[in-house]
Order: C-alpha cells, then sequence, then structure tokens
C-alpha cells in the first residue's frame, strides 16, 4: 500500500514539475538565450515554452525566431511575444499580428514587433508604414 501512495505522490510531483506556462521576463536581469544581450525592450521581448517546461527568454522576436529554426526537433507548447501596444504583455506568438517597419526599432534590428490585435497593428501601419505578417509568413521571412 506504501508503494501505490509513493507512486501517486511521484506522479502528482513529476506532473507538476513538468507545467508548461510562461514565467515573468526580469527586464534589465535576464539573458536573451541566443543573443545573450539583456533583456531591456518590454514591447520586443519573447518567450518559448518546450512541452517538457522548458523556459527560453529572448530580448528580441528575432532571437526566438532563429532559435526556433536551430531547435527545430524540440516541441514547443508556448510561443509569445511582447504586444507593441501593451508593453510587457506577452501574447501568443501564433496568433499576433507582425509588423516590420524600418521607424519602429528592434533590439536586433529586424524592426519587428507584434501585436495582439490585428486593429493596432493595422492602425501602426498606418502610422509607420512597413509590412504585416501572420505566425507563418514572419517565419519565413526573418533570416
Amino acid at each position: 500500500m506504501k508503494a501505490y501512495y509513493f507512486f501517486i505522490l511521484s506522479a502528482l510531483l513529476f506532473i507538476s514539475s513538468c507545467s508548461i506556462e510562461l514565467e515573468k521576463i526580469n527586464y534589465g536581469k535576464e539573458s536573451c538565450h541566443f543573443c545573450k544581450m539583456t533583456i531591456i525592450d518590454n514591447q520586443h521581448a519573447a518567450e518559448a515554452v518546450t512541452t517538457k517546461g522548458k523556459v527560453f527568454k529572448y530580448d528580441a522576436i528575432e532571437c526566438m525566431i532563429n532559435d526556433l529554426k536551430q531547435k527545430n526537433e524540440v516541441e514547443f507548447g508556448l510561443l509569445a511575444v511582447n504586444d507593441y501596444a501593451s508593453p510587457g504583455a506577452l501574447i501568443d506568438a501564433k496568433t499576433a499580428a507582425f509588423l516590420i517597419s524600418k521607424k519602429i526599432k528592434s533590439p536586433m534590428g529586424a524592426f519587428l514587433s507584434a501585436f495582439e490585435k490585428q486593429e493596432e497593428a493595422e492602425k501602426a501601419l498606418t502610422e509607420y508604414k512597413g509590412n504585416l505578417y501572420n505566425w507563418e509568413e514572419i517565419q519565413h521571412e526573418i533570416n
């Protein structure tokens, strides 16, 4: 009977230790997993979480995209990017709208920003010019 309870307790600990959730980014204190620069910009940072719960933080969306290309065999449960319109807010990368505009600098020079709402992205496009992309398109655009 003790073995049964031990098994149940072990299973619960294992499940809770592998939770797939975003972590708060400590701007100015943490480094980008890809380029090793300090993450300071709360409008362009990104975060990826594997299906096993390992968290990778990035100073720029383009760093996350380039790192994902190198980790093509790793399964990710969450991909998040900062919402340019709501600094510090992480949003689902797969449903975000992306703008490349030479008038909005990003940390690594790709001029890439993300928006949770398509309307906000279109408003920024009108103001800053550039090109809009969805998640699938932006992955091919960033080298």
